[in-house]
C-alpha cells in the first residue's frame, strides 16, 4: 500500500508516460526522410529498407556499446553511417539529426498529462528520469521539474537504482521520501523499489502485472496520481 505521508518528492518517467513516444518517433522518422529525399536522395533510398535500417542499428549495438544509454549519439551515428554507404557526405549527419530531434521534441502530452503535472508541482518537487532523449525544455515543461536526470548525461540507465538515487540527490530528499511514477513495469517500477522508493505503475492499456513484487500505487492514467494528493 502507497504511505502518502513518506512522499516529500517524486520523480516521473517520461516517454510513454506524459505523452506516447511511437507517435512522435514515427513523425520524427517521417520528416528526416522527406528531408533526406531534398538533400541526400542516395541515403533517403536506404532508410527506405527496413533490412538495411535493420543492419546498420544491428551494427551500431554490435560495434558502439559506449552508446548504449545515449539514443541521440546512436541515432546520429546510424545516419551518419547510412550517408557513408550511400557516398553521401558524412559531415550532413549532424544537421540531419537535429532535423530529427526537432520533431522530437514536439510531444502531444496524454489529455491527464497537464492537469496532473501542474497540481503536482504545487505540492512536490518533481524530477524526472528517462533512458530516452526527450528534452523536457524543449518539450514546453520545464517549468514544472525541479531537476531532470538522463540516461545519456549519468552514463546509468534505468533499472540500474543509480539513476534513482542521483535523482533524489538532485532534489535533496532521501530515496525512501520519493515516489517513482513510469509505464515500465521493469524499469521504472522494479527500478524504483530496488532503489528504495515507493513506485506506481501507470498502466493505461490494462496489462497485467508480470512481476513478483509489487508496485504501492497501480494508476490507470495521472489524473489518479493528482486525485491522491487533493
Amino acid at each position: 500500500m502507497l504511505d502518502v505521508t513518506r512522499i516529500k518528492a517524486i520523480s516521473l518517467d517520461l516517454d510513454d508516460t506524459l505523452w506516447p513516444i511511437w507517435p512522435t518517433i514515427e513523425r520524427a522518422e517521417r520528416v528526416l526522410h522527406d528531408w533526406m529525399v531534398h538533400n541526400t536522395p542516395m541515403a533517403a533510398t536506404l532508410f527506405s529498407s527496413p533490412s538495411a535500417l535493420r543492419e546498420i542499428r544491428d551494427y551500431m549495438s554490435t560495434n558502439r556499446p559506449d552508446l548504449r544509454y545515449d539514443l541521440s549519439a546512436v541515432r546520429r551515428e546510424s545516419i551518419r553511417l547510412a550517408l557513408y554507404r550511400a557516398g553521401e557526405n558524412p559531415l550532413l549527419a549532424e544537421e540531419a539529426f537535429e532535423v530529427f530531434f526537432a520533431e522530437r521534441q514536439r510531444v502531444t502530452l496524454f489529455d491527464d498529462a497537464l492537469p496532473a503535472l501542474e497540481h503536482l508541482a504545487q505540492r512536490f518537487p518533481l524530477v524526472s528520469i528517462s533512458n530516452g532523449n526527450a528534452d523536457v525544455g524543449r518539450v514546453g515543461l520545464a517549468r514544472f521539474f525541479r531537476a531532470s536526470i538522463s540516461a545519456r548525461e549519468f552514463g546509468v540507465g534505468k533499472p540500474d537504482p543509480r539513476i534513482f538515487l542521483a535523482a533524489a540527490g538532485a532534489i535533496d530528499v532521501q530515496p525512501e521520501d520519493v515516489l517513482h511514477i513510469g509505464d515500465d513495469a521493469t524499469l521504472d517500477v522494479l527500478g524504483a523499489l530496488n532503489a528504495g522508493m515507493q513506485a506506481g505503475w501507470v498502466n493505461r492499456a490494462d496489462h497485467l502485472w508480470p512481476h513478483e513484487l509489487q508496485p504501492q500505487v497501480t494508476l490507470a492514467h495521472l489524473g489518479e496520481l493528482a486525485d491522491l494528493f487533493r
